[in-house]
């Protein structure tokens, strides 16, 4: 006889609610474990898809792919000097001295041609020379050595006894500085030259 039979109602029901909440925690048990193993399931099993099927979405999925991949690209950095300074321009900018002589101020010698001028008069002293020239209103103006005269940067390079040499350089065709030298004559009383 099994055990049971002889067992009371009221010990039959406490030994079946015993058995179910013992089934009841062996699967909360089992629930547990399941979800703290992440409880990930085996992938479903796919069906075998006719190959053109398979092209279709191969090709509807790469679609999405290229749109967002010509999202994502950012425009082209463009440069804007505007407000920045040269980055191949040198920091210490040496100017020349014909650059800083053409930003002065032009004096009124400057501004006539050395043929417009004429010489007058020339004192000489053991300091050096001085002579005088005047131009085509009678105005006259002093030199001496190293005075700038005429438009095209001359320089007073001697004054002598009867003349005043003006040293011009230029430049020639080929780039090549030249040295031209004028020379201004005293002009004598009585009309000659």
């Amino acid at each position: 006889m099994s055990k049971n039979r002889f067992l009371s109602g009221k010990e039959k029901g406490s030994q079946e609610n015993r058995t179910l909440y013992s089934l009841l925690s062996l699967w909360a048990v089992f629930l547990f474990m399941v979800a703290s193993c992440g409880g990930s399931s085996p992938p479903p099993v796919q069906k075998a898809k006719p190959l053109a099927v398979e092209k279709k979405m191969a090709e509807s999925a790469k679609a999405p792919e290229k749109k967002d991949q010509e999202e994502k690209k950012e425009p082209e950095y463009v440069y804007n000097p505007a407000g920045k300074p040269d980055p191949f321009k040198p920091f210490i900018q040496l100017e020349s001295v014909k650059e800083v002589a053409k930003t002065a101020p032009l004096t009124p010698l400057q501004k006539y041609d050395v043929s417009q001028l004429k010489l007058v008069a020339i004192i000489t002293s053991a300091e050096g020379g001085i002579a005088m020239v005047e131009d085509a209103t009678g105005k006259g103006y002093s030199l001496r050595k190293g005075t700038g005269i005429g438009k095209h940067d001359g320089k007073v390079k001697k004054i002598l006894k009867d003349r005043v040499i003006i040293e011009e350089v230029y430049e020639d065709t080929l780039g090549q500085k030249k040295v031209h030298e004028i020379s201004l004559f005293l002009h004598k009383e009585g009309g000659e030259s």
